[in-house]
């Protein structure tokens, strides 16, 4: 019995990798601004979510509850003194394999990319929501289950981070 309810663990945990892991190392990327650390962000949230899956109460989805532990994990990772101690002194080398997924390539892309910068100038507070809000394309009540705030400051934070960030567009030359 124990075999079985381990075995639809793994399988709903795999299932979950499938389905939220791209998303997970972008949300994670607007918070710790670097490809590498994203990453371990991502690996420790479903090692988190494995650990964790037979708490899961079902009071939330598996993406409200996933995109709760990156924010989380990702605060925790800022906060770190290894984390500080570490970024000042990083070399610009890469040290990724030269066989990376398309996945990989795209987001090594995207992070390079004015827009994404811009984002990534952009607030920690409001960058996070508009992260979930354009490129997840979240609603507004997901956000809010996802960061514990209410609507009202969700439809806050969105509108001035689109202040935010027209101004950091405009200050790259992005006007529109």
């Amino acid at each position: 019995m124990q075999k079985e309810s381990n075995k639809s663990q793994d399988e709903t945990i795999i299932l979950l990798m499938d389905r939220y892991g791209d998303m997970v190392k972008k949300l994670a990327f607007t918070y710790v601004k670097d490809m590498s650390t994203a990453e371990d962000v991502a690996q420790d949230v479903f090692i988190s979510c494995y650990h964790n899956i037979h708490r899961f109460q079902r009071r939330s989805s598996y993406k409200t509850w996933i995109y709760r532990i990156t924010i989380n994990r990702s605060k925790d990772v800022l906060k770190s003194s290894r984390f500080k101690n570490w970024l000042p002194f990083k070399s610009d080398q890469s040290h990724v394999s030269l066989e990376q997924s398309p996945e990989l390539r795209l987001l090594k892309k995207d992070d390079k990319s004015i827009v994404t910068k811009s984002l990534l100038a952009v607030h920690e507070k409001y960058r996070g929501i508009l992260y979930m809000y354009f490129y997840d394309e979240l609603k507004i009540k997901e956000i809010s289950e996802i960061t514990n705030l209410k609507e009202s400051t969700v439809k806050t934070r969105i509108s001035r981070g689109k202040e935010l960030l027209k101004k950091e567009f405009e200050r790259r030359g992005l006007e529109r």
